[in-house]
């Protein structure tokens, strides 16, 4: 039963550590990474579909996307939806092929990014407090149930509680490797 209580404790805190992962992934930096249009949708015959199944993404140089859909009737649906996307980007379409410029971030714009990745990071720490919090309560249910002894108890909390700090850890190493990225020109 202790066994269960912490390895869920750990998958839900590896969860919550994916997610800030993939909410960095949506910070542009000012590189190209097919990521950025990860959140993009295009209508395709009626469908809302990601932009990468409808079109090959590619970089072409460090400050360039290049998108090239499969059909020649999405040219247009992809060229709209990626204007539409608010992600400050305008694809540049040359026949069937569009290249995206990424465009420089300013100092101003870096510091509202980084005050992003900031919160998204908060975010998940307090996430991975509430999973300490609900495994102790489990524990605590458990003992009040008399299926577990004080001194198990105490032990797996303990257990928890160092999980949670290692989780808290990584929150902050990726949160400094993604600040430092940002703020470099």
């Amino acid at each position: 039963m202790l066994n269960s209580v912490k390895d869920d404790a750990k998958s839900r805190m590896q969860k919550t550590f994916e997610n800030l992962e993939a909410n960095f992934a949506k910070i542009r930096t000012g590189r190209a990474h097919p990521s950025i249009l990860d959140s993009v949708m295009v209508d395709y015959y009626g469908n809302e579909v990601p932009i990468s199944q409808v079109a090959n993404i590619n970089v072409e140089d460090a400050r360039t996307l290049l998108v090239q859909p499969w059909e020649q009737p999405m040219v247009a649906k992809v060229e709209k939806a990626i204007m539409m996307s608010n992600l400050g980007i305008n694809p540049v379409t040359i026949g069937s092929v569009m290249r995206i410029p990424m465009p420089v971030l300013t100092e101003e714009r870096r510091k509202d990014f980084t005050k992003v990745a900031r919160n998204e990071a908060e975010a998940a720490r307090v996430a991975a407090r509430n999973i300490r919090r609900d495994a102790n309560g489990d524990i605590k249910n458990l003992l009040k149930d008399k299926a577990i002894t004080e001194d198990e108890a105490r032990q797996v909390e303990d257990q928890i509680q160092k999980i949670t700090d290692e989780a808290i850890k990584r929150i902050d190493a990726l949160l400094h490797e993604k600040e430092a990225t940002l703020m470099e020109i």
